[in-house]
């Protein structure tokens, strides 16, 4: 199992007018600071009017800026959100393409639809149209990458004959992934021929096996995948940090834990709302208002540290007590571990002495045998 560094970039309130500069940059930091300690992986996400958790709405000019301070360490969009208008399927697939070039072949094409009201109302976009939407725009920038010209006449998206360019360095094309929180999409993933990009909060590695079960059944169907190949790699998200001993780790990170899974359950009760309130049927987004009722996102009665750790749904403590329960992840068939490492606040010092201890005693636990192969020089 690898180790992927996993980053929102959120801003602690109160504001300033540093604030946005600090975030950004702290986070440049600790990418290449991980890059020195053996990370496989920086992957982040694409959000919009969401800063206090998240301020990373153009991951492709972090991207860019990562590929020329970088030297071993992939990078990850988590996710590239492609319904419209987020993102013109084009734009995306030349903006991909440069960064692959820039990083001499290191991009993870990680995709998604979005779930918030914020964003989506936001945008002007038809929550009920996001799947498919995503699936048109996959298709448009696969033929973008791959053929000399191309030409597309979908429902959300026509083109005439034009050469894109440029194309990426990775042939066929950089590995693409897909995100997904549902049990049934996890299956519907894996149908794509499509990387899984497990993005669950609060369940244990046990729970995340079952659907790491269901994404491998939808692999066996996979006729005609997506991209030009099948990628059938497993990644999935938790928050992780270390520190000298379990109660220092604790005192650390219990706030920013806590404050990360009751304010994404209250995103998603908002959402399921927002939905239940139109005219339509929740549609591909039923399992929203299920996580809701279930109380598995909506944290009306509050996500703990306590009972989050209990479960190992979260990753917090020694470096022994790190591997015990990353082994866990790896034992249900989890590939590449995508540490979310500030969740909200914890402090630059504390995260880049958790990126140490992680790289130092943790990684060489699970890669050592890979590293020689990737460039990198094991820690002593």
């Amino acid at each position: 199992m690898d180790f992927a560094l996993f980053y929102e970039i959120p801003i602690p309130q109160p504001m300033d007018q540093q604030s946005y500069y600090r975030a950004v940059w702290r986070a440049v930091d600790e990418a290449v600071f991980a890059d020195r300690m053996g990370f496989h992986s920086f992957w982040t996400v694409e959000h919009h009017f969401t800063d206090s958790l998240s301020t990373c709405s153009a991951p492709e000019v972090i991207f860019g800026h990562l590929a020329a301070k970088t030297e071993n360490m992939r990078i990850g969009h988590g996710v590239r959100l492609l319904p419209h208008p987020y993102n013109n399927p084009i734009r995306a697939a030349e903006q991909a393409a440069m960064v692959d070039i820039l990083s001499n072949g290191r991009l993870e094409f990680g995709t998604g639809r979005s779930a918030t009201r914020t964003e989506l109302e936001g945008m002007g976009v038809n929550p009920h149209e996001t799947r498919a939407m995503q699936d048109e725009s996959i298709d448009t920038i696969v033929k973008a990458w791959t053929e000399d010209e191309m030409e597309y006449d979908g429902k959300y998206w026509q083109m005439p004959r034009r050469r894109v360019c440029p194309k990426p360095l990775q042939q066929p094309h950089p590995p693409i992934w897909q995100a997904t929180t549902s049990p049934e999409g996890h299956i519907a993933v894996g149908e794509k021929g499509v990387g899984l990009l497990s993005f669950t909060i609060g369940v244990s590695p046990e729970v995340l096996g079952e659907r790491i079960a269901g994404y491998h059944e939808g692999l066996t169907r996979c006729t005609e995948p997506v991209g030009k190949y099948v990628h059938d790699k497993v990644g999935a998200f938790t928050m992780v940090h270390c520190a000298p001993t379990r109660a220092q780790a604790k005192e650390e990170a219990a706030p920013s834990f806590e404050w990360y899974g009751n304010n994404n359950g209250a995103l998603i009760a908002e959402f399921s709302q927002w939905l239940q309130g139109g005219s339509e049927e929740l549609g591909t987004y039923k399992y929203i208002k299920d996580y809701a009722e279930a109380g598995a996102a909506n944290t009306g009665s509050g996500m703990t540290f306590d009972g989050l750790d209990a479960e190992g749904a979260v990753i917090a403590g020694d470096p022994d007590h790190v591997i015990e329960v990353a082994k866990r992840y790896e034992a249900v068939g989890c590939q590449l571990l995508m540490c979310l490492v500030n969740p909200y606040d914890i402090s630059h010092e504390a995260v880049m002495r958790s990126i140490e201890l992680i790289g130092t005693h943790v990684i060489p636990e699970f890669t050592r045998e890979d590293w020689a192969s990737r460039g990198v020089t094991t820690p002593a």
